[in-house]
């Protein structure tokens, strides 16, 4: 088989185009990898390559722990893992690029900003090289070259200063494919896509890219994690284009627990079951206009949770907790907790917290609470933390800013939804 992992020196600096493009090419037999916990790449992964994008956290699972979630979903001919802002960024976590590489034995292909330059990117590959060992840097991809003969320059360069480095292509600036497209990609236009692949890879070496990152498949250890019993109990997943921040893992964990697993989108303003025990209520959007013109009008929906809530269960991450909540600003909710919401300008959190129960996790949002009076469960940087979580007099609805991966907390979920 083979694995990769992509990075670079910081963000926006041409990683997803390159994963995207790679994953494009092989579409047919490649499971998608995504450093930390973003929610919009692995979307993007999924959307390109039509396999599940799986979320490799070195601060919400241990070292065995994500060894074993990276053996289970490497299931494909072809594994290939987006790196998170610069290699080494999210060392303070052991979530960076470099640790999950470094744990996870797999090469690193290295996407470096040529634009400018040609001796002093070789300069720049040295300080990452030479920062920390055991680093994964086996390989360097060139973006935003003018020229073949500037690519010829750098490569050269390299190659005189590393003999443990493959030098593997390079991406031309000023692509013509990503005129006129929203972030340089617009993933609902697949012929866009093929176009953007094959303008990425045309001066790419792609059977020296395959022979980087060649390997055996490996055999999995033992289950590293507090197991929870099957039980006969269902359990409905609010999952559509607002309510879309859902760790695939966190999916597959409920359906190995759950006995029935069903998803219910509100923008088509389904109904909770009946005979569902409990609710799981993803992330997303809600409080934008876009999004809440699709959920505005889904009194089915609504209802249906306000039924389920007198008696049953129900677990809401951010936009679920918004929409638990009476009112972000003037737009409506559900009303089930009383708590309301306003939208700064500005974000309220960003990173990882962890709670007084010592769940970690994520969180990042624009909201905030008009009233904590209600509130409790602070999230924690260590240094101090805020109110973050909200439930009812019954205790049996539960919402909450932080996200955090399910196979990791099954006590969590065994609380909140058992």
């Amino acid at each position: 088989m083979i694995n990769l992992c992509i990075s670079a020196i910081s963000s926006n600096q041409g990683k997803t185009i390159l994963t995207s493009a790679l994953l494009y090419y092989f579409k047919d037999s490649v499971r998608p990898f995504k450093t930390g916990p973003d929610f919009i790449d692995p979307q993007f992964h999924t959307k390109i390559c039509g396999t599940p994008s799986i979320n490799l956290d070195g601060f919400m699972m241990n070292a065995r722990q994500l060894q074993w979630l990276y053996n289970r979903y490497s299931d494909k001919a072809v594994s290939i893992l987006e790196g998170v802002m610069g290699f080494y960024d999210g060392m303070d976590k052991k979530s960076s690029a470099y640790d999950i590489s470094k744990l996870l034995r797999i090469p690193t292909i290295l996407l470096l900003d040529g634009s400018g330059s040609y001796i002093t990117v070789s300069a720049v590959l040295k300080g990452l090289k030479t920062y920390k060992r055991g680093n994964t840097i086996r390989g360097v991809v060139l973006n935003r070259i003018g020229s073949q003969s500037h690519y010829e320059l750098i490569k050269n360069q390299i190659e005189k200063d590393f003999d443990d480095v493959a030098v593997l292509g390079w991406i031309p600036d000023h692509l013509t494919a990503l005129k006129d497209t929203h972030l340089g990609l617009d993933l609902n236009d697949m012929d866009k896509l093929e176009a953007i692949s094959q303008e990425v890879l045309e001066h790419i070496d792609i059977e020296g890219i395959k022979a980087l990152g060649a390997c055996e498949a490996k055999e999995n250890a033992a289950y590293p994690f507090a197991a929870l019993p099957k039980t006969d109990m269902k359990i409905a997943v609010v999952n559509d284009e607002n309510f879309s921040f859902l760790y695939y893992d966190n999916l597959r964990f409920l359906q190995e627990v759950f006995a029935d697993v069903i998803i219910v989108r509100p923008s088509h303003d389904e109904t909770i079951p009946k005979e569902c025990d409990s609710v799981y209520i993803c992330g997303g959007y809600v409080e934008t206009p876009k999004a809440y013109s699709s959920i505005r009008t889904a009194e089915t929906f609504k209802n249906s949770l306000i039924e389920h809530a007198r008696t049953k269960k129900i677990y809401a991450e951010c936009a679920g907790l918004l929409y638990l909540g009476r009112y972000v600003d003037d737009k409506e909710m559900s009303g089930i907790l009383d708590v309301s919401f306003t939208l700064e300008k500005r974000f309220q959190r960003l990173g990882y917290y962890t709670n007084e129960e010592g769940v970690k996790g994520h969180a990042f949002h624009y909201t905030k609470p008009l009233d904590d009076s209600n509130g409790f469960d602070i999230l924690s940087k260590g240094d101090g933390g805020s109110v973050g979580s909200w439930q009812n007099s019954d205790k049996n609805v539960f919402g909450t800013y932080l996200h955090t991966l399910f196979r990791s907390n099954p006590t969590l979920i065994a609380k909140r939804l058992l």
